[in-house]
């Protein structure tokens, strides 16, 4: 890894695909009226599946307006439609009495209000890719990012605007970039990355276009298109739209065969498998399965036309990424939120945390500091998990081509068994799940803040988390000494994990023991305006807050490194 680190760091990558109109999702755009109206009648058809009876399907209809008009009740928000509560105010009208009137009228009826709510739905949730905006879009994201992680010198006005590194020398992308950039010729690439910060789909974006990709689809929580100017961007870069509130099974689905029909169809897509940003710190264990059960149903259905058509099959490659930051800016309020479901009565959040002195100090910090970020490709693999080799090739445990065909064949022939592709679903989750581990890659302020929380933990092995994260300011302080030796431990076996190739660090962990301490100390938590740790006057080791030193210690959790401590 860190030979393909040094050999890709400040390489420039050709596209792919040389005009914005070869791309898939602009295709998808081009063409958006009906594949929205494909999307629609899929759905339809779906629903009708899982309620098969015309009561089963009046039933679900009631329950959605039931549900739809609760939300509008609780929880409106700006960007919702303002005839809303006119066209469900309507749909409940017609629904009474439905279920009195003769089985097939009822039947014809309940069909015609299903097809009016799907349409509706696959309408709001429906991208509108436009080149323009991506190109405009394209280039302020790499000014704010230039901003954030330049250090830019605020002395001189000037100063701002001017970039002392280019993006490439301050991310570093390392991995599998080339077998990134071959599997998105040879098929359709998912990426699934680890998700931290909001940040993360801002850096994704930029990442996809750094490597001359095409634009990948990427899910939005609705409640983003709220502001005007994200939603203006969103909506013409091919984001489509997730509602959350929504559980109603007419939305769920539509929501997934939108997905799993656009991979069908080529379009690269996005999406973070651990549904959310990770509240804790740790690096996700639990996936959500839905759309990843996309990519395994959108798979099985190319089998499927292929085997009707006998054309070649367009195949599916799912690609972990894992995000590693020295920072991240959301990280108190994320602790914050965590701690307080883990804990209910047992934690006291702190209060008034950000007073205008606090802010300023974070604004200057915000402009005059710089940190880096590198991204990790992991190996390409197919929905079943298996890893693939650079021409899309599936491969077994002992390395030998397989034909993933196969684990859709029943009786000789491809054949759809919800059962059977579920557990597939399960499988891919928990290989992803280990990729992410195995890519990380583990900053100085990974080690330092696992090492220091470690360390207090077992100097007070009778608290428990809570008790720990109210220790009094008087024992939150670690002989520089004693710390200096655990960290070389610890290091020590992070080495031996990397030879293992069960985890990869970044290549400044190397060297001198106390330039790597320094370096973790000067980045952990670098933009915060409470350090969660630091070296005091007399050269020990302190923290100025307990909570977030927590969350930057989660990162390097999972790899019982806890027993070396």
């Amino acid at each position: 890894m860190e030979v393909v680190e040094k050999k890709n760091k400040n390489k420039k990558y050709k596209p792919i695909l040389e005009g914005i109109p070869d791309w898939p999702v602009y295709q998808l755009s081009k063409n958006r009226k009906e594949f929205i109206e494909e999307v629609a009648q899929t759905s339809i058809a779906r629903v009708k599946e899982l309620r098969p009876t015309t009561k089963q399907l009046i039933d679900e209809l009631q329950t959605t307006v039931y549900r739809e008009q609760q939300r509008m009740k609780r929880n409106r928000w700006r960007v919702d439609p303002v005839d809303e509560p006119r066209f469900w105010a309507s749909i409940k009208d017609e629904l009474v009495g439905l279920d009195t009137k003769p089985t097939e009228e009822a039947q014809v009826k309940a069909e015609e209000i299903l097809h009016r709510i799907v349409s509706r739905y696959a309408n709001e949730i429906a991208g509108n890719f436009k080149a323009s905006s991506y190109k405009v879009t394209r280039e302020i994201v790499k000014f704010w990012f230039s901003r954030l992680l330049n250090g830019a010198r605020v002395k001189k006005f000037g100063a701002f605007f001017r970039n002392r590194y280019t993006l490439r020398d301050k991310i570093h992308i390392v991995g599998k970039v080339k077998q990134l950039r071959s599997l998105a010729t040879k098929g359709t690439v998912i990426m699934v990355p680890t998700h931290f910060s909001n940040l993360d789909s801002i850096l994704i974006g930029w990442v996809i276009h750094s490597l001359g990709l095409p634009a990948f689809i990427y899910g939005a929580g609705l409640n983003l298109f709220n502001i005007k100017i994200f939603a203006y961007f969103m909506n013409s870069l091919g984001a489509y739209k997730v509602d959350r509130r929504k559980k109603n099974l007419p939305y769920l689905e539509t929501l997934k065969l939108y997905s799993t029909l656009a991979i069908q169809k080529g379009a690269h897509s996005l999406f973070f498998p651990g549904g959310t940003r990770s509240r804790s710190g740790l690096i996700e264990k639990q996936l959500k399965l839905g759309l990843l059960s996309s990519a395994v149903e959108a798979q099985r259905n190319l089998y499927l036309d292929a085997a009707a058509s006998e054309q070649e099959v367009r195949k599916i490659f799912v690609v972990p990424v894992t995000l590693n930051y020295h920072f991240v800016l959301e990280a108190p309020d994320l602790i914050d939120d965590y701690l307080s479901v883990k804990g209910q009565d047992r934690y006291l959040p702190e209060q008034d945390k950000y007073g205008s002195w606090q802010l300023l100090q974070f604004l200057f910090k915000f402009f005059t500091k710089g940190s880096n970020i590198s991204v990790s490709i992991g190996r390409g693999l197919d929905v079943m998990g298996n890893y693939v080799d650079d021409d899309g090739n599936s491969l077994d445990a002992q390395g030998r081509v397989i034909d993933t065909r196969d684990y859709f064949i029943s009786n000789e022939k491809i054949t759809i068994d919800k059962q059977r592709e579920d557990e597939y679903t399960r499988m891919l989750s928990q290989k992803i799940v280990t990729e992410y581990h195995r890519i990380n890659r583990v900053f100085a302020s990974h080690l330092v803040a696992f090492v220091a929380f470690e360390m207090w933990q077992k100097k007070h092995p009778k608290l428990d988390l809570f008790g720990l994260l109210r220790l009094p300011e008087e024992d939150q302080v670690i002989p520089y000494e004693e710390f200096r030796e655990t960290c070389k431990r610890i290091r020590k076996h992070i080495y031996k994990l990397k030879e293992e190739g069960k985890v990869y660090h970044a290549t400044h962990l190397k060297g001198k023991i106390d330039l790597v301490i320094r370096h973790g100390l000067d980045n952990v938590g670098i933009f915060h305006l409470k350090r969660p740790l630091l070296m005091n006057r007399e050269g020990n080791i302190i923290t100025k807050d307990f909570n977030t030193l927590y969350y930057y210690h989660n990162r390097l959790v999972g790899y019982d490194l806890e027993k070396f401590i």
